[in-house]
């Protein structure tokens, strides 16, 4: 009951933005409007308020980063595997990359950091936003590197850097960094103001994601998305798991922290990369739909486990 009580509130958010927008009650214009306003204003004023007021002492630890990363950087090593002498049976560097993405790409922002919240408050957020910081640039720079070298685009650092700074995620936790490293704090009108664009930031996290659902289908190459499915909510958390209990011994509540966030369905932003190199696009937005359902299992699976 304690982690239907966690689980069923987010679901709930989630089927609602489903409904909405599978009804027609909520039309492509209208969803696309509410995520602009999602993930450009209340994520990013949620996101800088927290990480402004966040113990940064506390927030930065090598073995968790370790723990988080060893993981992931192994689970995408062996989706390139997997896609090159199972799936696409060649070799197409572009294809595993994209693949290699879809496995290993968590969507912290709108699934995973709202399950941390429900189940054990906001005493980590500071750590959980410095693994949200680097998880993207990690994972989009070997994706793009990796699939340049079977280009004949060559790879542009400048283009990338400059599209990772201005992603909102980004410059809003690295905006608060800065202010809290400063030690300067907001006049009072300006953070009420920012704290109620904050307010409505996880439920409409939550609500987008289901309501963004609707328009993806599970195409007919689904055993590439089963496979991708697999290995990014059950394969890739039990190493983070293992790994950071045995090898590097981390406390309790960052361990917990750490396999939430690797137990989180695959993010949308994957599929958008997988439209801009052009490969494995079906696969990939499969996967979006077939993870997200199953993350119900697996993190009842997993709160079970670490709770």
């Amino acid at each position: 009951m304690h982690i239907f009580s966690i689980i069923f509130p987010l679901i709930f958010l989630v089927l609602c933005g489903f409904i909405c927008s599978r009804s027609t009650f909520l039309s492509q214009g209208h969803v696309e409007g509410l995520s602009k306003f999602t993930f450009y204003i209340s994520v990013p004023a949620f996101l800088f308020l927290n990480m402004a007021k966040a113990d940064l002492q506390n927030s930065v630890s090598l073995y968790g980063f370790l723990s988080f990363y060893i993981p992931v950087i192994l689970i995408f090593l062996l989706a390139l595997v997997i896609d090159r002498f199972y799936l696409s049976k060649q070799s197409h560097y572009e294809r595993h990359s994209v693949f290699a993405l879809g496995s290993s790409y968590s969507n912290t922002v709108l699934v995973g950091l709202p399950i941390i919240i429900a189940a054990m408050g906001d005493q980590m957020m500071g750590i959980i936003f410095m693994i949200i910081t680097f998880h993207s640039a990690l994972l989009f720079t070997f994706t793009f590197l990796i699939s340049a070298k079977g280009s004949k685009h060559a790879f542009s650092w400048s283009k990338f850097a400059k599209n990772m700074l201005l992603n909102p995620v980004v410059l809003s936790i690295s905006s608060g960094i800065a202010v809290n490293a400063a030690g300067t704090s907001l006049f009072d009108n300006l953070n009420t103001g920012l704290t109620l664009l904050a307010q409505p930031a996880i439920p409409c996290a939550l609500f987008v994601l289901g309501a963004n659902l609707a328009f993806y289908k599970v195409a007919e190459n689904w055993r590439g998305a089963i496979i991708a499915s697999i290995l990014k909510l059950f394969i890739l958390p039990s190493l983070v798991f293992l790994i950071g209990k045995t090898i590097f011994q981390l406390q309790p509540a960052l361990l917990n922290v750490l396999v939430l966030l690797s137990a989180s369905p695959l993010g949308v932003n994957a599929y958008l990369i997988a439209c801009q190199i052009k490969q494995h696009q079906a696969t990939l937005a499969s996967t979006v739909v077939i993870s997200t359902v199953l993350s119900v299992f697996s993190f009842s699976f997993w709160l079970s486990v670490l709770l």
